[in-house]
Parts: C-alpha cells; structure tokens; sequence
C-alpha cells in the first residue's frame, strides 16, 4: 500500500488515457496520488481530477518557473480552490534559480505569498527547490512557523541541507532518480529518518529503472519504493507502511 505524492496527473501527457493511468496504479497498490498544480489552470485541473477519481488528492499552487505569469487574480483564485475538501496542500512552491524562467525577486514574492496563505490556513506546503536553498531556508525563517510544515519534494541539497530541513519539521520525498545507475548519494538519503521519508514519481517526469525513456505514472512508484527499501535496509513493507503513514498525517489523508 503506497502513496505518491508528487505527481502531475493533469498534464496534457495524461489526455489520452488518464483512467488508465488510475487503473494501472490501483493495480500496483497505489491507494492515494496527490495531483500536484504549477498554475491556476494546472490547479484546477488537478481539483477536477480529484473529483472525477477517489484515489487522488489535490495539492494547489504556483510554481516558481510560472511565477513571472501570476497575476493577482491567480492568487485569489488559488485561495478559492483551498475550499475544496479534495485539496490538501499548497503547492508545487518555491524557488528555481537554475533555470531562472521567472525572475528571482518576482520567484521570492510569489513563493513567500503562497507561504503566508499556508500559514494562515494551516495546510501544507509542497516546495521546489533548485540551486536555491538558501534563499529559500532564510524566506521560511522569514515567514516563520508554519503549523503544517510540509515536503521538500525530489529533494537535491546537501547533506547539511537534510538536517537543516529535518530541523524545521519538514518532511523529504526522492523520486525514482535513486533507481538511476548513476545514482551514489545512498549516504544523504539515510540522513532522512525513514519517519520523515515520502515517496513520490513527480510524474511524467523522473522515470525509474527499468522504465527510463517511458513517461513516468504512479504505478511505476513501486520501483522507487523497492530501491528505497534496499537503500534503507528495511523490508519493503516496512518501507511502504511507514511512508504511507508519513503521508497520511501531512496531508490528513484517509484511506
């Protein structure tokens, strides 16, 4: 019994077969899959999907990379779709300054918006972050504590990074990238308490061995799993429950 996360369900990638893609994933034991939004429309979409499927949950935000297109009625628009009782979290949020699609003070005021939205709702944040940590830690500290704390998700900081975000009560979520053959950061990974461990796909992106080169789903979220499971050391349904549990109380999801 496993939870994804992260996924992006209600791209167009998904137009064609998206009941499959549910299909295939309660086949594998995916019991909930968080459709995560970058826009307004992207949130809307993943809010629609949560009514059409009862296995997904939607997570409701604007991205860093969207960032420069958010206009004021978005914002209010987002706060809006908070209302529905499918959504659960905020996001996906956050700084991106290795592409840079939107200007960083613009990524910074559209990120700590969002945050003070979560604050005072009480719901959780979903958080991207690339090449931008520190900024990103020091607007947190800015904001100040968010009761529901939230997920680093595909998360690529440092070791140091870890600890800094355990400290702050978040959660960190990995994504098929540890299945790649290249992959050597099993040290980093252990850092995180598997009691603070999430799973995710970030689908269509991240596609875990042996799927590399198809789109990723939620059903190939198995494989992350069972990787994680070695990294850890653990049985896989030690891993899976744990996690399932992880997620169940950051995003008060019942099953």
């Amino acid at each position: 019994m496993l939870i994804d996360t992260h996924t992006h369900i209600n791209m167009d990638k998904f137009d064609n077969d998206r009941e499959d893609v549910i299909q295939r994933a309660r086949d594998a034991g995916i019991k909930i899959v968080l459709d995560v939004g970058t826009d307004l429309k992207s949130s809307q979409k993943a809010v629609e999907n949560s009514e059409r499927f009862k296995e997904v949950r939607a997570v409701v935000g604007i991205h860093p990379h969207e960032a420069v297109r958010a206009k004021e009625q978005d914002i209010l628009e987002i706060e809006r779709l908070l209302e529905h009782p499918n959504v659960v979290g905020i996001g996906e949020i956050g700084l991106d300054y290795y592409y840079n699609f939107s200007p960083e003070e613009i990524q910074k005021e559209i990120f700590s918006r969002q945050l003070y939205i979560a604050k005072e709702q009480k719901l959780p944040v979903v958080i991207h972050v690339r090449k931008a940590m520190k900024d990103t830690i020091e607007i947190l500290d800015t904001v100040g504590d968010l009761p529901a704390r939230g997920v680093f998700h595909c998360f690529g900081g440092t070791v140091e990074d870890v600890h800094r975000v355990l400290k702050m009560g978040f959660f960190i979520s990995f994504t098929g990238i540890v299945t790649f053959h290249n992959f050597k950061n099993f040290d980093k990974i252990r850092q995180v308490p598997i009691n603070k461990l999430l799973l995710e796909t970030d689908s269509p992106y991240m596609t875990p061995v042996p799927h590399r080169g198809k789109r990723n789903e939620p059903c190939f979220l198995v494989h992350t799993a069972r990787k994680l499971s070695e990294i850890y050391d653990t049985e896989l349904n030690n891993l899976a429950g744990t996690t399932t549990k992880n997620a169940q109380a950051l995003f008060k999801i019942t099953i």
